[in-house]
């Protein structure tokens, strides 16, 4: 009876047991909802999302974005032409040398007894007195003997000592002569040659850093003088302009150069490059990276403004012909696609020199007082469909978590990403290197650090993130492109 019951409660245990383990599996499995349920399915090296603890977070949900403006926008114009072992010795017993006895007297050994013990007995007399005589002058010469071999001893170490110490010092006597030697020789030739020469050289130095002082200081006088005055265009900037590029182009401006706009009466005209050479042109280009010259880590209020270079001089012409690195600035953006239904073109290069584009029919962006939040619709191109179905290399939640469609703006120092935790280091812009639309955090990152050659990895960025200039429904997560722009424009119907 007291086995049985025993056995149940061990039973009991082991049962116990199972199921906590099966708990524990339970709960780890939930970490990622993608990766237990087909242990055969591959790992994609993605850092674009940031998985959820679920131990510790709540499962986040897209914000509900209000779709882009439509309607009927413009009427439609006419197309234009694009252009690496030791061996073992043996070894013998002395030989005995025969029977002849050492000692002459003695004869040989081999007498009878009686003659042996006789001769014995004389001789016993005489020699037992001598060898104790014998005897003790040993012992006091051994002695005395011992004595003296002690004192040679010492002496033979203190004399062994003091000729290693005479060697010793003669070995340095000669050596620092020899040191002493080599410096005067290098002394003499220094003083003698090099100096005089080294002199002349630097003299001559000397004066050339003179004359390039004396011309920086008279450019820095002048660029002072030239920055106390009112800053103003380099190039000629044309006399057509209009509420933004796709009326200029309509008014007749159909070079791809910088214009300048006023899309509404109550604020200043401003600077923008326009396209009118891309799909029939009029094309307000609100966002361009190409040699990373401009540092795209700003601020909220940087985003806000705008910041970087619109357009530069083109060779032998004197309008901006070639656009710069720039962000047009959030307040622009969302004043020109809030005015009616805007289509967004994004364009990218590869450092190969392959070209992809991503087409939004609808784009609209809310004003400050919504975070700038972003709304696309109508995705076509070859480029993928980053900005409303998320990275393709992943799927089900972590694919959610880098859809960009109705997410706010975010900046290092304003974050309204996707990513809610309590830690503040923990911020996509942060860890990205730009300002975004960011969800927690990205399948796209056009304003991500500029790394040369395309391809990175975690040891180069500075969080460890994929920060550069990402399209990850392209390229992946760790290349960064080589150019990529942002255009847009009124909607109208293509012919």
């Amino acid at each position: 009876m007291v086995t049985w019951a025993f056995t149940k409660s061990s039973a009991m245990k082991r049962l116990l047991l199972l199921l906590l383990c099966v708990s524990i599996v339970k709960s780890d499995s939930d970490y990622d909802e993608e990766g237990e349920d087909n242990l055969h399915k591959p790992t994609v090296d993605v850092r674009g999302h940031r998985p959820i603890d679920r131990r510790k977070e709540a499962i986040p949900s897209l914000r509900p974005a209000p779709p882009p403006i439509s309607g009927g926008g413009y009427r439609a114009r006419p197309p234009q032409p694009q252009s690496i072992q030791q061996k073992k010795l043996e070894r013998k017993a002395p030989d005995a040398g025969g029977c002849i006895h050492a000692d002459a007297d003695m004869g040989v050994l081999c007498p009878t007894g009686c003659v042996l013990q006789d001769t014995l007995v004389k001789q016993e007399r005489t020699v037992k007195t001598s060898v104790k005589e014998l005897g003790a002058e040993v012992d006091s010469f051994s002695e005395r003997t011992s004595t003296s071999f002690q004192y040679v001893g010492i002496l033979k170490d203190m004399w062994g000592k003091r000729q290693k110490q005479v060697i010793d010092n003669e070995n340095a006597v000669n050596g620092f002569s020899s040191e002493l030697e080599k410096h005067q020789i290098y002394i003499q030739e220094t003083v003698n040659t090099h100096i005089p020469n080294n002199l002349r050289v630097l003299r001559s130095i000397l004066e050339n850093l003179r004359s390039k002082i004396q011309k920086l200081e008279s450019d820095v006088s002048a660029q002072m003088d030239y920055c106390h005055k009112p800053c103003t265009v380099s190039c000629n900037i044309p006399v057509v302009s209009g509420k933004e590029c796709e009326e200029i182009i309509r008014k007749g401006g159909d070079t791809s150069e910088m214009y300048l706009i006023q899309p509404d009466s109550s604020v200043r005209p401003y600077r923008v490059y326009c396209d009118m050479k891309t799909e029939n042109g009029g094309w307000t280009v609100i966002q361009k990276r190409q040699d990373g010259s401009v540092d795209f880590g700003r601020k909220w209020d940087a985003y806000r403004n705008g910041f970087g270079n619109i357009a530069t001089n083109e060779d032998a012409k004197k309008y901006c012909g070639l656009p710069g690195e720039y962000w047009l600035g959030n307040d622009k953006i969302s004043q020109l696609t809030k005015m009616g239904p805007t289509e967004l073109l994004i364009e990218m290069e590869d450092w190969k020199g392959d070209k992809v584009k991503a087409h939004y029919g609808g784009f609209t962006v809310q004003d400050k007082s919504n975070n700038y939040q972003i709304s696309v619709s109508k995705y076509k191109g070859t480029a993928g469909n980053a900005l409303m179905d998320g990275a393709s290399q992943l799927v089900g939640e972590n694919r959610t978590m880098t859809i960009h469609n109705g997410m706010f703006f975010s900046t290092y120092d304003r974050d309204n990403d996707g990513w809610v935790t309590t830690d503040p280091s923990k911020q996509c812009s942060k860890e990205d290197g730009g300002g975004w639309w960011y969800n927690r955090c990205h399948s796209a990152n056009p304003n991500g650090r500029y790394y040369w050659g395309g391809h990175y990895s975690w040891d180069m960025a500075k969080h460890g993130t994929d920060d550069g200039v990402v399209w990850m429904n392209w390229k992946g997560s760790w290349y960064s492109l080589k150019a990529m722009s942002m255009k847009i424009r009124p909607f109208f119907p293509q012919q």
